[in-house]
């Protein structure tokens, strides 16, 4: 059987003709028409349209440097806008250095050319092509400037737009070449059907794809800084366009600087209502892990819940820097605003209050006899010496360390060769309000469930052997019944003080059933707190130092 030669190679007819053939031969793929055609480098390459180089509609080229390495993007300007008030201010009229950029040559001549060749209104074809002609486009350019010093910030420069660049990195057209002189080489005739532009184009190709494996970046390795600048940009962008930051989700620690320098960077350009979101999301994924770091640090993550904006990290981190206060105070009022500080302070006294009223209500604790009675020193001695002891414990364990007296001046002495009264008298000093650190273990000891913490049997049993006629057997354990009286009075009084809002300690389940009422709301108390200090602080949305959006 002789076969045939296929004249489709030597003379192809109209589409119509072409796709008649190829239906009558249903066995014959089309893909294998296509098998191993390459269009690397060729001229029917086609830019693709997508993050981070919009090849065809972006309008902002951001080139960032660093260390022998560039990236490059080109972003839409109606996107970075609506993200960033830098680029929002930087692009408007006012501040703006965009370049119009040349409108593509070939487009008109190229639907001309397919007019010509059509059989059919090929004069109506031009007519609308001329008619709807794309207006001049604006492209912005920015690059990343290092600054003079070591100390300066890298910032985002507005430049000149480089219309030349823009044009060589336009993409070809779909119908021809580029430029003038490409259109001229391969133009076809009206008859004529050369494959010169074919061939080139394929060897083209392959020569641009057997060397491109051999471009090999010899550039120095970046250093860490300039690899987390790189980091933090890129992130930035992705967060822009809707894409997940690239982020430590193992190692919590590492995660943080992360979050941290990308939120720096955010606060930098004003765009941190949309990337304050993306990183409280990504955070919050590490739960138990992350109430355990802002327990560790709460000043350092009471910051970063507040430029994210993450309502859970800033009242977990709020409630242990109150709980602790003064501590820290001083890195506090210097790195955070005013209404940050406003807030701490107004949270500070609405906890000092309520140790306040329940410290009074402790010190007017008392017993009473058979009668119903309060017990005096006539009444009962024996249950008054009980009362007495356990209000010196709680005055010495919620009052400051007393402050020692100065030393004696030598320079001063009186005539008869003594000191002088004046120096050797201890002056009264201002009473020093104890912290809130200390007196939360106090009361935390108070409410304990046992209350074996405090007034134990040998405590009350050295007591008693102070007034020997006082101490036996039978005193002793009715003496210990009474402290327990007390201590059972005093955990109920205290029971407002142990709840807790904190999810480290909520999400363990361990929580009483009842919780104590604190300021008209009712507060979960834990069964056994994770903490030292006081964490019945309650964080409202009305608290929050920004906008909560409905």
């Amino acid at each position: 059987m002789i076969s045939q030669p296929d004249q489709s190679l030597t003379l192809r007819g109209p589409s119509s003709v072409v796709s008649a053939r190829t239906a009558s031969r249903p066995h014959v793929s089309s893909r294998s028409k296509r098998y191993n055609r390459s269009h690397a480098g060729g001229s029917s390459y086609v830019p693709q349209n997508e993050f981070p180089v919009f090849s065809h509609s972006g309008d902002v080229e951001i080139l960032i440097r660093a260390g022998g390495k560039e990236n490059r993007y080109l972003l839409h300007k109606h996107t970075l806008t609506r993200c960033s008030g830098f680029f929002e201010a930087s692009t408007s009229q006012e501040w703006s250095k965009a370049s119009l950029l040349p409108l593509p040559e070939t487009s008109s001549k190229d639907l001309t050319r397919i007019g010509e060749e059509s059989a059919s209104s090929s004069g109506n074809e031009v007519a609308r092509t001329r008619a709807s002609s794309p207006a001049p486009r604006k492209r912005w350019r920015y690059e990343l400037d290092q600054g003079a010093g070591g100390d300066d910030i890298p910032m985002l420069i507005q430049k000149e737009a480089n219309t030349s660049s823009a044009e060589s990195a336009q993409p070809n057209s779909l119908f021809g070449g580029g430029s003038t002189s490409a259109n001229t080489s391969t133009t076809r005739k009206a008859g004529g059907h050369s494959h010169t532009h074919s061939t080139s184009s394929f060897f083209r190709s392959v020569a641009n794809l057997s060397l491109a494996p051999t471009k090999v970046d010899q550039g120095p390795p970046l250093s860490q800084a300039d690899a987390d600048l790189f980091r933090d940009y890129d992130n930035l962008f992705r967060i822009f366009y809707n894409y997940s930051p690239v982020l430590d989700s193992i190692n919590i620690a590492d995660a943080y600087v992360q979050c941290k320098s990308l939120l720096t960077l955010a606060d930098q350009y004003d765009a941190l209502a949309v990337v304050g979101p993306r990183v409280d999301h990504h955070l919050l994924q590490f739960q138990s892990r992350l109430w355990k770091q802002i327990a560790k640090y709460p000043v350092s993550y009471l910051r970063l819940g507040y430029l994210s904006r993450s309502k859970v990290i800033f009242q977990e981190a709020l409630i242990h820097v109150v709980g602790q206060w003064p501590a820290g105070e001083r890195s506090i009022r210097q790195s955070f605003p005013d209404i940050v500080l406003d807030i701490i302070e107004d949270k500070v006294d609405e906890l000092e209050e309520n140790v306040s009223r329940i410290e009074g209500r402790l010190f007017r604790l008392n017993l009473t006899n058979s009668r119903g009675e309060r017990i005096t020193p006539g009444t009962s001695y024996l249950d008054w010496l009980a009362v007495s002891l356990f209000r010196q414990w709680l005055a010495d364990n919620t009052s400051p360390a007393p402050v020692p007296p100065p030393a004696p001046s030598r320079g001063h002495s009186s005539r008869e060769g003594g000191t002088s009264s004046r120096t050797t008298a201890v002056t009264a000093s201002a009473p020093v309000a104890p912290n809130l650190a200390s007196l939360g273990r106090t009361y935390r000891t108070l409410g304990s469930a046992t209350g074996a913490g405090y007034l134990g049997h040998d405590e009350c049993k050295r007591f008693l052997k102070l007034t020997p006629e006082l101490y036996s057997r039978d005193n002793l354990r009715r003496f210990e019944k009474r402290i327990d009286e007390l201590k059972s009075a005093a955990r109920e009084i205290v029971r407002p003080l142990m709840g807790t809002g904190l999810e480290l300690e909520l999400e363990r389940g361990a929580v009483t059933p009842g919780g104590a009422s604190v300021d008209g709301s009712s507060v979960p108390i834990p069964i056994n707190s994770m903490t030292s200090y006081l964490t019945c602080v309650r964080v409202m949305e009305r608290d929050l130092p920004w906008a909560i959006e409905d």
